[in-house]
């Protein structure tokens, strides 16, 4: 009978060391609530970012516009918007935490298809700058650019290349990004697949030579392209880029007129085709001035092509995979 008491006292021993020393896991400490308040912050959280989360847009092949690059999405990590406001245990907009979400089709997903424009729902616009002449005018341009901390894209023709490579060089030194706009200005629609592999090869070939990169957009000269111009771009790793809005600066407009029409026509997403001309060089910073008045910003083709958001909080993390 001392015995059988013995083991039972040793039982029920082992078992109350056992329960009082449990606890739970450090990551279940911080995401479980301890408290009936923190709950209900929790709980304001998740509500909150159910009514404000954004789902990542997938990019698509529009009947009109083409290709359509996609636009991340935005979401409130709860879990770690909670860490940050349960100190205080008040719900603060201030500490919300955010992740981007990548969309899951991107424009490496789809087929070979020309891009006229960026997502419409990004604020940002593009300027395209093709040039194949125009010398007197790329330097007030720069400047213009230059003062207004934006950089454009320029499509640079290869056989003006070879020819201003000084000129080149300058372009690519002030930041802006460079495209391959062919070599011989050709008229792309009408021309045979191994003429235009040559066009656009070659051009690669003597921008890589004379600034040191490997072009990611083709834009075709005069927009003057078809589907086998496409698919050869993208062979060659580049994709095509026409413009949702033209200046038609190479017919030498008046200058106000031009900027009136490019500053009322853009909106989310636009691309701006231009040259090096008299009326771009003496419109190019007001362009800017109110362009930017109307809460657009101004990028290269790459800014205004990729999923990136324009207005992710600054307590954004990284992307979501």
């Amino acid at each position: 009978m001392k015995r059988l008491f013995f083991l039972v006292c040793l039982t029920l021993g082992s078992l109350l060391i056992s329960l009082t020393s449990f606890k739970p896991s450090t990551t279940e400490q911080l995401t479980i609530p301890v408290s009936k308040d923190q709950q209900t912050l929790h709980e304001k959280i998740k509500d909150y970012a159910e009514t404000h989360n954004e789902q990542p847009i997938d990019a698509v092949i529009d009947r009109v516009w083409k290709a359509i690059p996609g636009y991340n999405g935005l979401f409130i990590d709860v879990d770690q918007s909670f860490k940050q406001m349960a100190s205080a245990n008040q719900f603060d907009k201030e500490l919300l935490i955010y992740k981007e979400e990548r969309p899951a089709v991107t424009l490496a997903d789809l087929s070979p298809s020309p891009i006229f424009k960026g997502n419409p729902e990004k604020t940002m616009v593009a300027f395209l700058i093709n040039v194949a002449w125009g010398n007197e005018f790329i330097p007030p341009i720069l400047k213009a650019l230059e003062t207004h901390e934006v950089k454009a894209t320029f499509f640079l023709d290869g056989s003006w290349t070879k020819n201003n490579p000084e000129m080149a060089t300058m372009i690519f030194a002030q930041g802006h990004e460079i495209g391959n706009h062919a070599f011989t200005h050709p008229d792309l629609a009408q021309s045979s697949l191994d003429k235009t592999k040559e066009e656009l090869h070659k051009t690669n070939e003597v921008i890589q030579e004379t600034i040191g990169v490997k072009p990611k957009w083709f834009g075709p000269p005069s927009g003057s392209f078809n589907q086998q111009t496409v698919d050869v771009a993208r062979q060659l790793d580049m994709y095509t880029v026409l413009w949702t809005i033209d200046t038609v600066d190479w017919k030498q407009p008046e200058t106000a007129p031009m900027v009136n029409k490019i500053v009322n026509g853009v909106e989310n997403g636009s691309m701006v085709l231009m040259h090096p001309t008299k009326p771009t060089a003496e419109g190019m910073d007001e362009m800017i001035r109110r362009i930017k008045e109307k809460g657009l910003s101004i990028g290269t083709v790459s800014n205004l092509l990729s999923e990136q958001r324009m207005e992710t909080p600054e307590t954004a993390n990284d992307f979501i995979p």
